[in-house]
């Protein structure tokens, strides 16, 4: 099977659309696919209109715009996809989209005016975007029928299928390769010293590190200090973005130095070492569809704290393997929500059997998250794209 994949954004950028679609590619070309990437990102040598052929086999087709100061985004995206439609004739265009893809968009267009099976995947929570999205897809008449749709998440999905009016609504999850990522050594103990906390994520608004600051800032106050006036909590944030210097200064503001520290970006090869040496991962973003690096922390034997309507409750459980809190799928604003993590974090710290006791399971049981079932669950979207045709 011939298999075109299109994303606004692939490396050398950063970030989970990037690092999945990536990854999926290489599994289906590891499977015996033959795998094609259209995408509106420049490749790292400053390349904007290139093929380059990975390691892997995957054929990467840039279609970056020199118009767009490295937005990956291409105001001929529909013309350059409708030729890669009629050069390459794949068996199926699967389009994986965010918040805000204009390329991916060019994608379904190209797709459909060639009347090629069409496969969209949202890597995104469509939270205040389901009536603008609604509006746009009618004017395309796209995706509709013939088009399979899917989302990385159940909760994702429901995003998707209300805007689309739709009931069948798949989930084609993230994935990652356990065994690389399987914890070794005892790691920190858990009855006594601070509980260690980590986060990893890029440092932008949506991912609300800055509120998570303040949410490990109020968890400290109310613990108060441990043995020899030493915190009983710390939070180590592993990322770098736009929010890096007002969350520099919210540590300073609430004198955290002691209790936060910023590590700035690690190469992916690193967290799994860093991982070891922490108790806890918290995801304080509420707009997650999947949260990909909760994932991979999990699969490194660290429980998850995070909101119960992001898409972590894909792969958490609460009570067993993290902890799951109110949020705003149960109607609660920021506030109410935060003071649900904070709650969340003194609990862990004041009782050490329940952190003791997700901690095993997370380090002896594995999260379901292998490529094979991501392959297979992409299969089934592309079964239904050329049945829906």
């Amino acid at each position: 099977m011939r298999v075109l994949h299109v994303s606004d954004c692939f490396p050398p950028r950063t970030g989970g659309i990037e690092t999945q679609v990536h990854d999926l590619a290489v599994h289906q070309a590891a499977a015996g696919f033959d795998v094609h990437v259209a995408t509106a990102t420049a490749g790292a040598d400053g390349a904007r209109r290139a093929t380059r052929v990975l390691g892997s086999g995957v054929r990467v087709h840039r279609m970056a715009s020199a118009l767009t100061l490295g937005v990956p985004v291409n105001p001929r995206g529909t013309w350059l996809l409708r030729e890669a439609v009629t050069r390459l004739r794949p068996d199926v265009v699967h389009v994986h989209a965010g918040v805000v893809s204009p390329f991916a968009l060019d994608g379904v267009v190209a797709a459909h005016l060639k009347g090629v099976p069409l496969a969209v995947t949202w890597h995104c929570m469509l939270d205040g975007f389901v009536t603008g999205f609604r509006g746009l897809t009618r004017l395309a008449h796209l995706p509709g029928e013939g088009a399979a749709v899917s989302a990385v998440s159940r909760v994702a999905g429901e995003r998707v299928a209300r805007m689309l009016r739709r009931e069948d609504v798949l989930v084609v999850p993230n994935g990652l390769d356990v065994e690389e990522w399987r914890p070794t050594g005892a790691g920190p103990a858990v009855e006594h010293g601070p509980l260690r906390l980590v986060a990893t994520q890029r440092m932008a608004p949506r991912k609300r590190v800055a509120p998570l600051v303040e949410i490990v800032a109020e968890a400290h106050r109310r613990l108060g200090p441990g043995p020899g006036g030493a915190p009983r909590v710390h939070l180590t944030v592993i990322g770098s973005g736009p929010e890096e210097t007002r969350v520099r200064a919210l540590v300073r503001h609430h004198r955290l130095e002691d209790v936060v520290s910023l590590l700035g970006g690690l190469h992916r090869d690193e967290l799994a070492a860093r991982y070891a040496q922490e108790h806890v991962f918290v995801a304080p973003a509420q707009l997650e569809a999947f949260g990909i690096a909760g994932l991979e922390a999990r699969a490194a034997g660290l429980p998850v704290v995070a909101g119960r309507g992001t898409g972590v409750s894909e792969y958490i459980t609460d009570g067993v393997d993290g902890l799951l809190t109110p949020d705003r799928s149960d109607g609660l604003g920021d506030a109410a929500s935060d003071a649900a993590l904070t709650n969340a974090v003194v609990r862990l710290a004041e009782d050490r059997d329940l952190l003791g006791r997700l901690r095993a399971h997370a380090r002896t049981v594995p999260p379901a998250a292998d490529w094979r079932d991501v392959r297979a669950a992409c299969e089934r979207l592309y079964e239904r794209a050329g049945a829906a045709l």
